[in-house]
């Protein structure tokens, strides 16, 4: 990995990971298309990469989050079925769902069409955006995480779980993607910190490279430091049909030309 490549995969992270569009999936498409090899210092630079992108709504959020308990009470509660399902199926991600490029892609289709039945759904009127996060009890928050769960197979998208799932009880879009970035923080932590403990050794094992980590670091937490603030912003007025072709078009091209 060159300076080049270690900035454009903290800029592709930075921008994916909170767009309901699958970070994880333009990740490793992206680094086959640079032809880099998944070696364990990559993994570990994916991990460090992620660690830019939460600070980035540490940054944002801080401030809301010390003032209301009760919402950082329900976010953990919602962290917990992420926290158990990953630590029990950590193997089969690794070694399964991460291997198959057809899964991701299907998966990534999919999500995309959800994507497009709930806000269909919406513009008929049939379900009703109109509620905030200050709404969700315990039993609901449990439910989101559950959903979020789903987000262990590449290609779903973590924050485009989340917010599809709140959407369908009935809560605004702005509110649910902010929810979503939230909830990232003791997802991504915690996924990154147990990551970075298996990949410990490739650390040691590669200390020239070390300032590469800063790199995609510092761009990845600059680039998401934007795109949440504009994510919020963009779905006050607008809904997640963009998103939802975006999949449909990038997904069938991948499968067109069998990556």
């Amino acid at each position: 990995m060159n300076i080049i490549q270690s900035l454009i995969l903290g800029l592709v992270e930075g921008i994916t990971e909170f767009l309901p569009i699958s970070s994880t999936f333009h990740l490793i498409f992206t680094s086959k298309l640079m032809g880099i090899q998944a070696t364990d210092f990559i993994k570990l630079f994916e991990v460090v990469i992620q660690a830019g992108a939460i600070l980035a709504v540490l940054f944002l959020y801080f401030r809301q989050w010390w003032q209301d308990r009760q919402l950082v009470i329900k976010i953990l509660v919602s962290f917990l079925p992420t926290a158990v399902i990953g630590f029990f199926l950590y193997k089969i991600i690794k070694t399964v769902f991460f291997e198959s490029s057809y899964l991701m892609i299907v998966m990534f289709i999919a999500v995309g069409l959800v994507f497009l039945l709930i806000e269909y759904l919406v513009s008929q009127n049939k379900l009703l955006l109109n509620k905030s996060i200050q709404s969700l009890n315990y039993q609901t928050a449990i439910f989101v995480g559950l959903v979020q769960s789903l987000a262990v197979i590449p290609g779903v998208s973590r924050a485009g779980a989340v917010i599809v799932a709140m959407m369908g009880l009935g809560i605004k879009r702005e509110e649910a993607a902010k929810y979503s970035f939230m909830l990232s923080v003791p997802t991504i932590f915690a996924a990154s910190a147990w990551d970075a403990w298996k990949m410990r050794n490739a650390l040691t094992a590669d200390t020239g490279q070390i300032y590469l980590l800063f790199i995609g670091f510092m761009m990845a937490f600059i680039s998401a430091y934007f795109v949440v603030k504009w994510l919020i912003t963009y779905l006050q007025n607008h809904s997640l049909k963009i998103f939802g072709w975006y999949r449909l078009v990038v997904g069938i091209i991948m499968l067109m030309i069998g990556s």
